[in-house]
């Protein structure tokens, strides 16, 4: 068997990639290639003589041009990427105002506040699992799950099925044994706001460089890759350091971690583990959570695994105007966790009550009082007025405990509590004048109290 690499330019996606190793199959003589868009070449495994011009005419009839490729441009210029592009869009923008008509985005409103069985904590992960769960972690599956399609395209659709498979039992197993130790230790492994919030950031920034791989109008953007450590490698399964490449190990840690990740129902959820201060009830809470979850995230990457190949650059687009949405939605969580204004963002992902002739405190005595509900929907009033030097006297009560707006937070107060069923009572003393704000644990719904003299 002789090898032969010949040097491609015009290249930009996995799709070139699956054209050319087509053509050239079918060239006599030929018994395997292997084209790569990133190093711009083909490497052409065949028997007796290989016909250079036969595999030219099949370059050039394709799109392409036989030679080494210069850089890759930092955004295509192809009108059909655009083409192909605008259309998607407009296909995700629809969806999301129907979803919005529908509803199905205020779906946490039907969480029950009961979390005395375990069934209904089964009940409130499927609720998770097609709402905050999947508008955080969904992102990180549909795009790895789109990006092992791109890397696999002729696989069958169980084997690009598999990896999801993996990663949420890595992610319910994680679940089981964190639950269980913070059931024990309690709330020892609670991560502080500000390293919660980098840690979205990141996650965020890493969703927005894969949403623009997938897209596939940035070709400079295709051969990126995140390198991890050798002995980072090694341990997640991964055996060359130059490549890359999926494990069911490190599918199931990269699920494992999503325990971390800041979502208002596994959060709640993790409150209510501490709050029993028993590892086995902890354990089954978080597990059960898990399991409940695991449906709605299932559905995400079983996506990739049906479709067919003539529709894969639609679906890479769709996945990756999604992923590049979520990862807006979450680099704008991190951000106001970190303790950057909402405002700054524009309108951003904040969700605030009503704020029409907004109530200044009621002073009784020495203290100011200000009463707020919370429910499944955020807070109302969500906009206060108090006085500098005046203890303030902060009573929520909660019509919904264990929704995501439930825990509540605010950097300058330094408060993180998750809201009990009833009145919840928060004193404290403005030293300064200006705003402070507070939020639920995602930064999805908030508030804030503007301190005058």
């Amino acid at each position: 068997m002789k090898k032969q690499t010949i040097f491609i330019q015009g290249m930009h996606c996995r799709s070139c990639e699956i054209l050319l190793e087509d053509g050239i199959k079918d060239i006599p003589g030929v018994r395997a290639v292997s084209v790569s868009h990133t190093k711009g070449a083909a490497e052409i495994s065949y028997k007796g003589h290989l016909d250079i011009n036969k595999v030219q005419a099949v370059v050039e009839e394709s799109g392409y041009s036989c030679g080494e490729s210069k850089n890759a441009p930092l955004i295509s210029t192809r009108k059909e990427d655009w083409n192909q592009l605008s259309m998607v869009a407009m296909v995700v923008i629809g969806l999301y105002f129907i979803g919005r008509w529908l509803g199905i985005f205020n779906i946490g409103g039907f969480a029950s506040s009961n979390y005395s069985s375990l069934p209904v904590v089964f009940l409130v992960g499927l609720t998770a699992g097609v709402s905050t769960c999947m508008a955080l972690v969904g992102g990180l599956v549909l795009g790895a799950s789109a990006r092992f399609a791109k890397q696999k395209p002729l696989a069958t659709p169980w084997e690009k099925f598999t990896p999801h498979i993996f990663f949420t039992i890595g992610r319910i197993i994680a679940f089981f044994i964190l639950g269980g130790i913070i059931g024990w230790v309690g709330s020892i492994l609670q991560l502080s706001l500000t390293v919660t919030g980098l840690f979205t950031v990141l996650v965020g920034l890493s969703m927005l460089i894969l949403g623009a791989q997938l897209i596939d109008v940035f070709p400079r953007l295709s051969g990126w890759q995140f390198v991890l450590p050798k002995s980072i490698s090694r341990f997640l399964g991964i055996g060359s350091h130059k490549q890359a490449k999926y494990s069911h190990k490190s599918s199931m840690i990269l699920g494992g971690l999503t325990f971390f990740l800041p979502c208002g129902f596994t959060q709640a959820m993790q409150l209510f583990a501490m709050s029993t201060g028993n590892p086995i009830s902890g354990a089954l809470t978080m597990g059960i959570f898990a399991l409940g979850t695991a449906p709605g995230l299932l559905s995400v990457g079983g996506l990739t695994s049906v479709i067919k190949r003539n529709q894969s650059k639609y679906f890479f687009k769709f996945a990756g105007l999604v992923v590049l949405a979520l990862a807006v939605f979450n680099i704008s969580i991190g951000l106001r966790l970190v303790g950057f204004d909402g405002s700054v963002l524009g309108s951003s992902t904040g969700v605030r009550g009503k704020t029409v002739n907004v109530p200044n405190a009621q002073v009784t005595g020495d203290v100011q009082v200000v009463r707020m509900t919370q429910s499944a929907r955020g807070y109302s009033p969500s906009t206060f007025t108090v006085k500098k030097g005046v203890t303030v006297r902060w009573i929520v009560t909660s019509t919904d405990p264990y929704t995501c707006a439930s825990s509540l937070v605010s950097k300058k107060l330094n408060i993180r509590q998750a809201l009990k069923e009833g009145e919840n009572i928060i004193e404290f003393t403005p030293t300064e004048t200006g705003k402070i704000a507070f939020s639920c644990s995602m930064g999805m719904y908030s508030g804030s109290f503007n301190v005058v003299n």
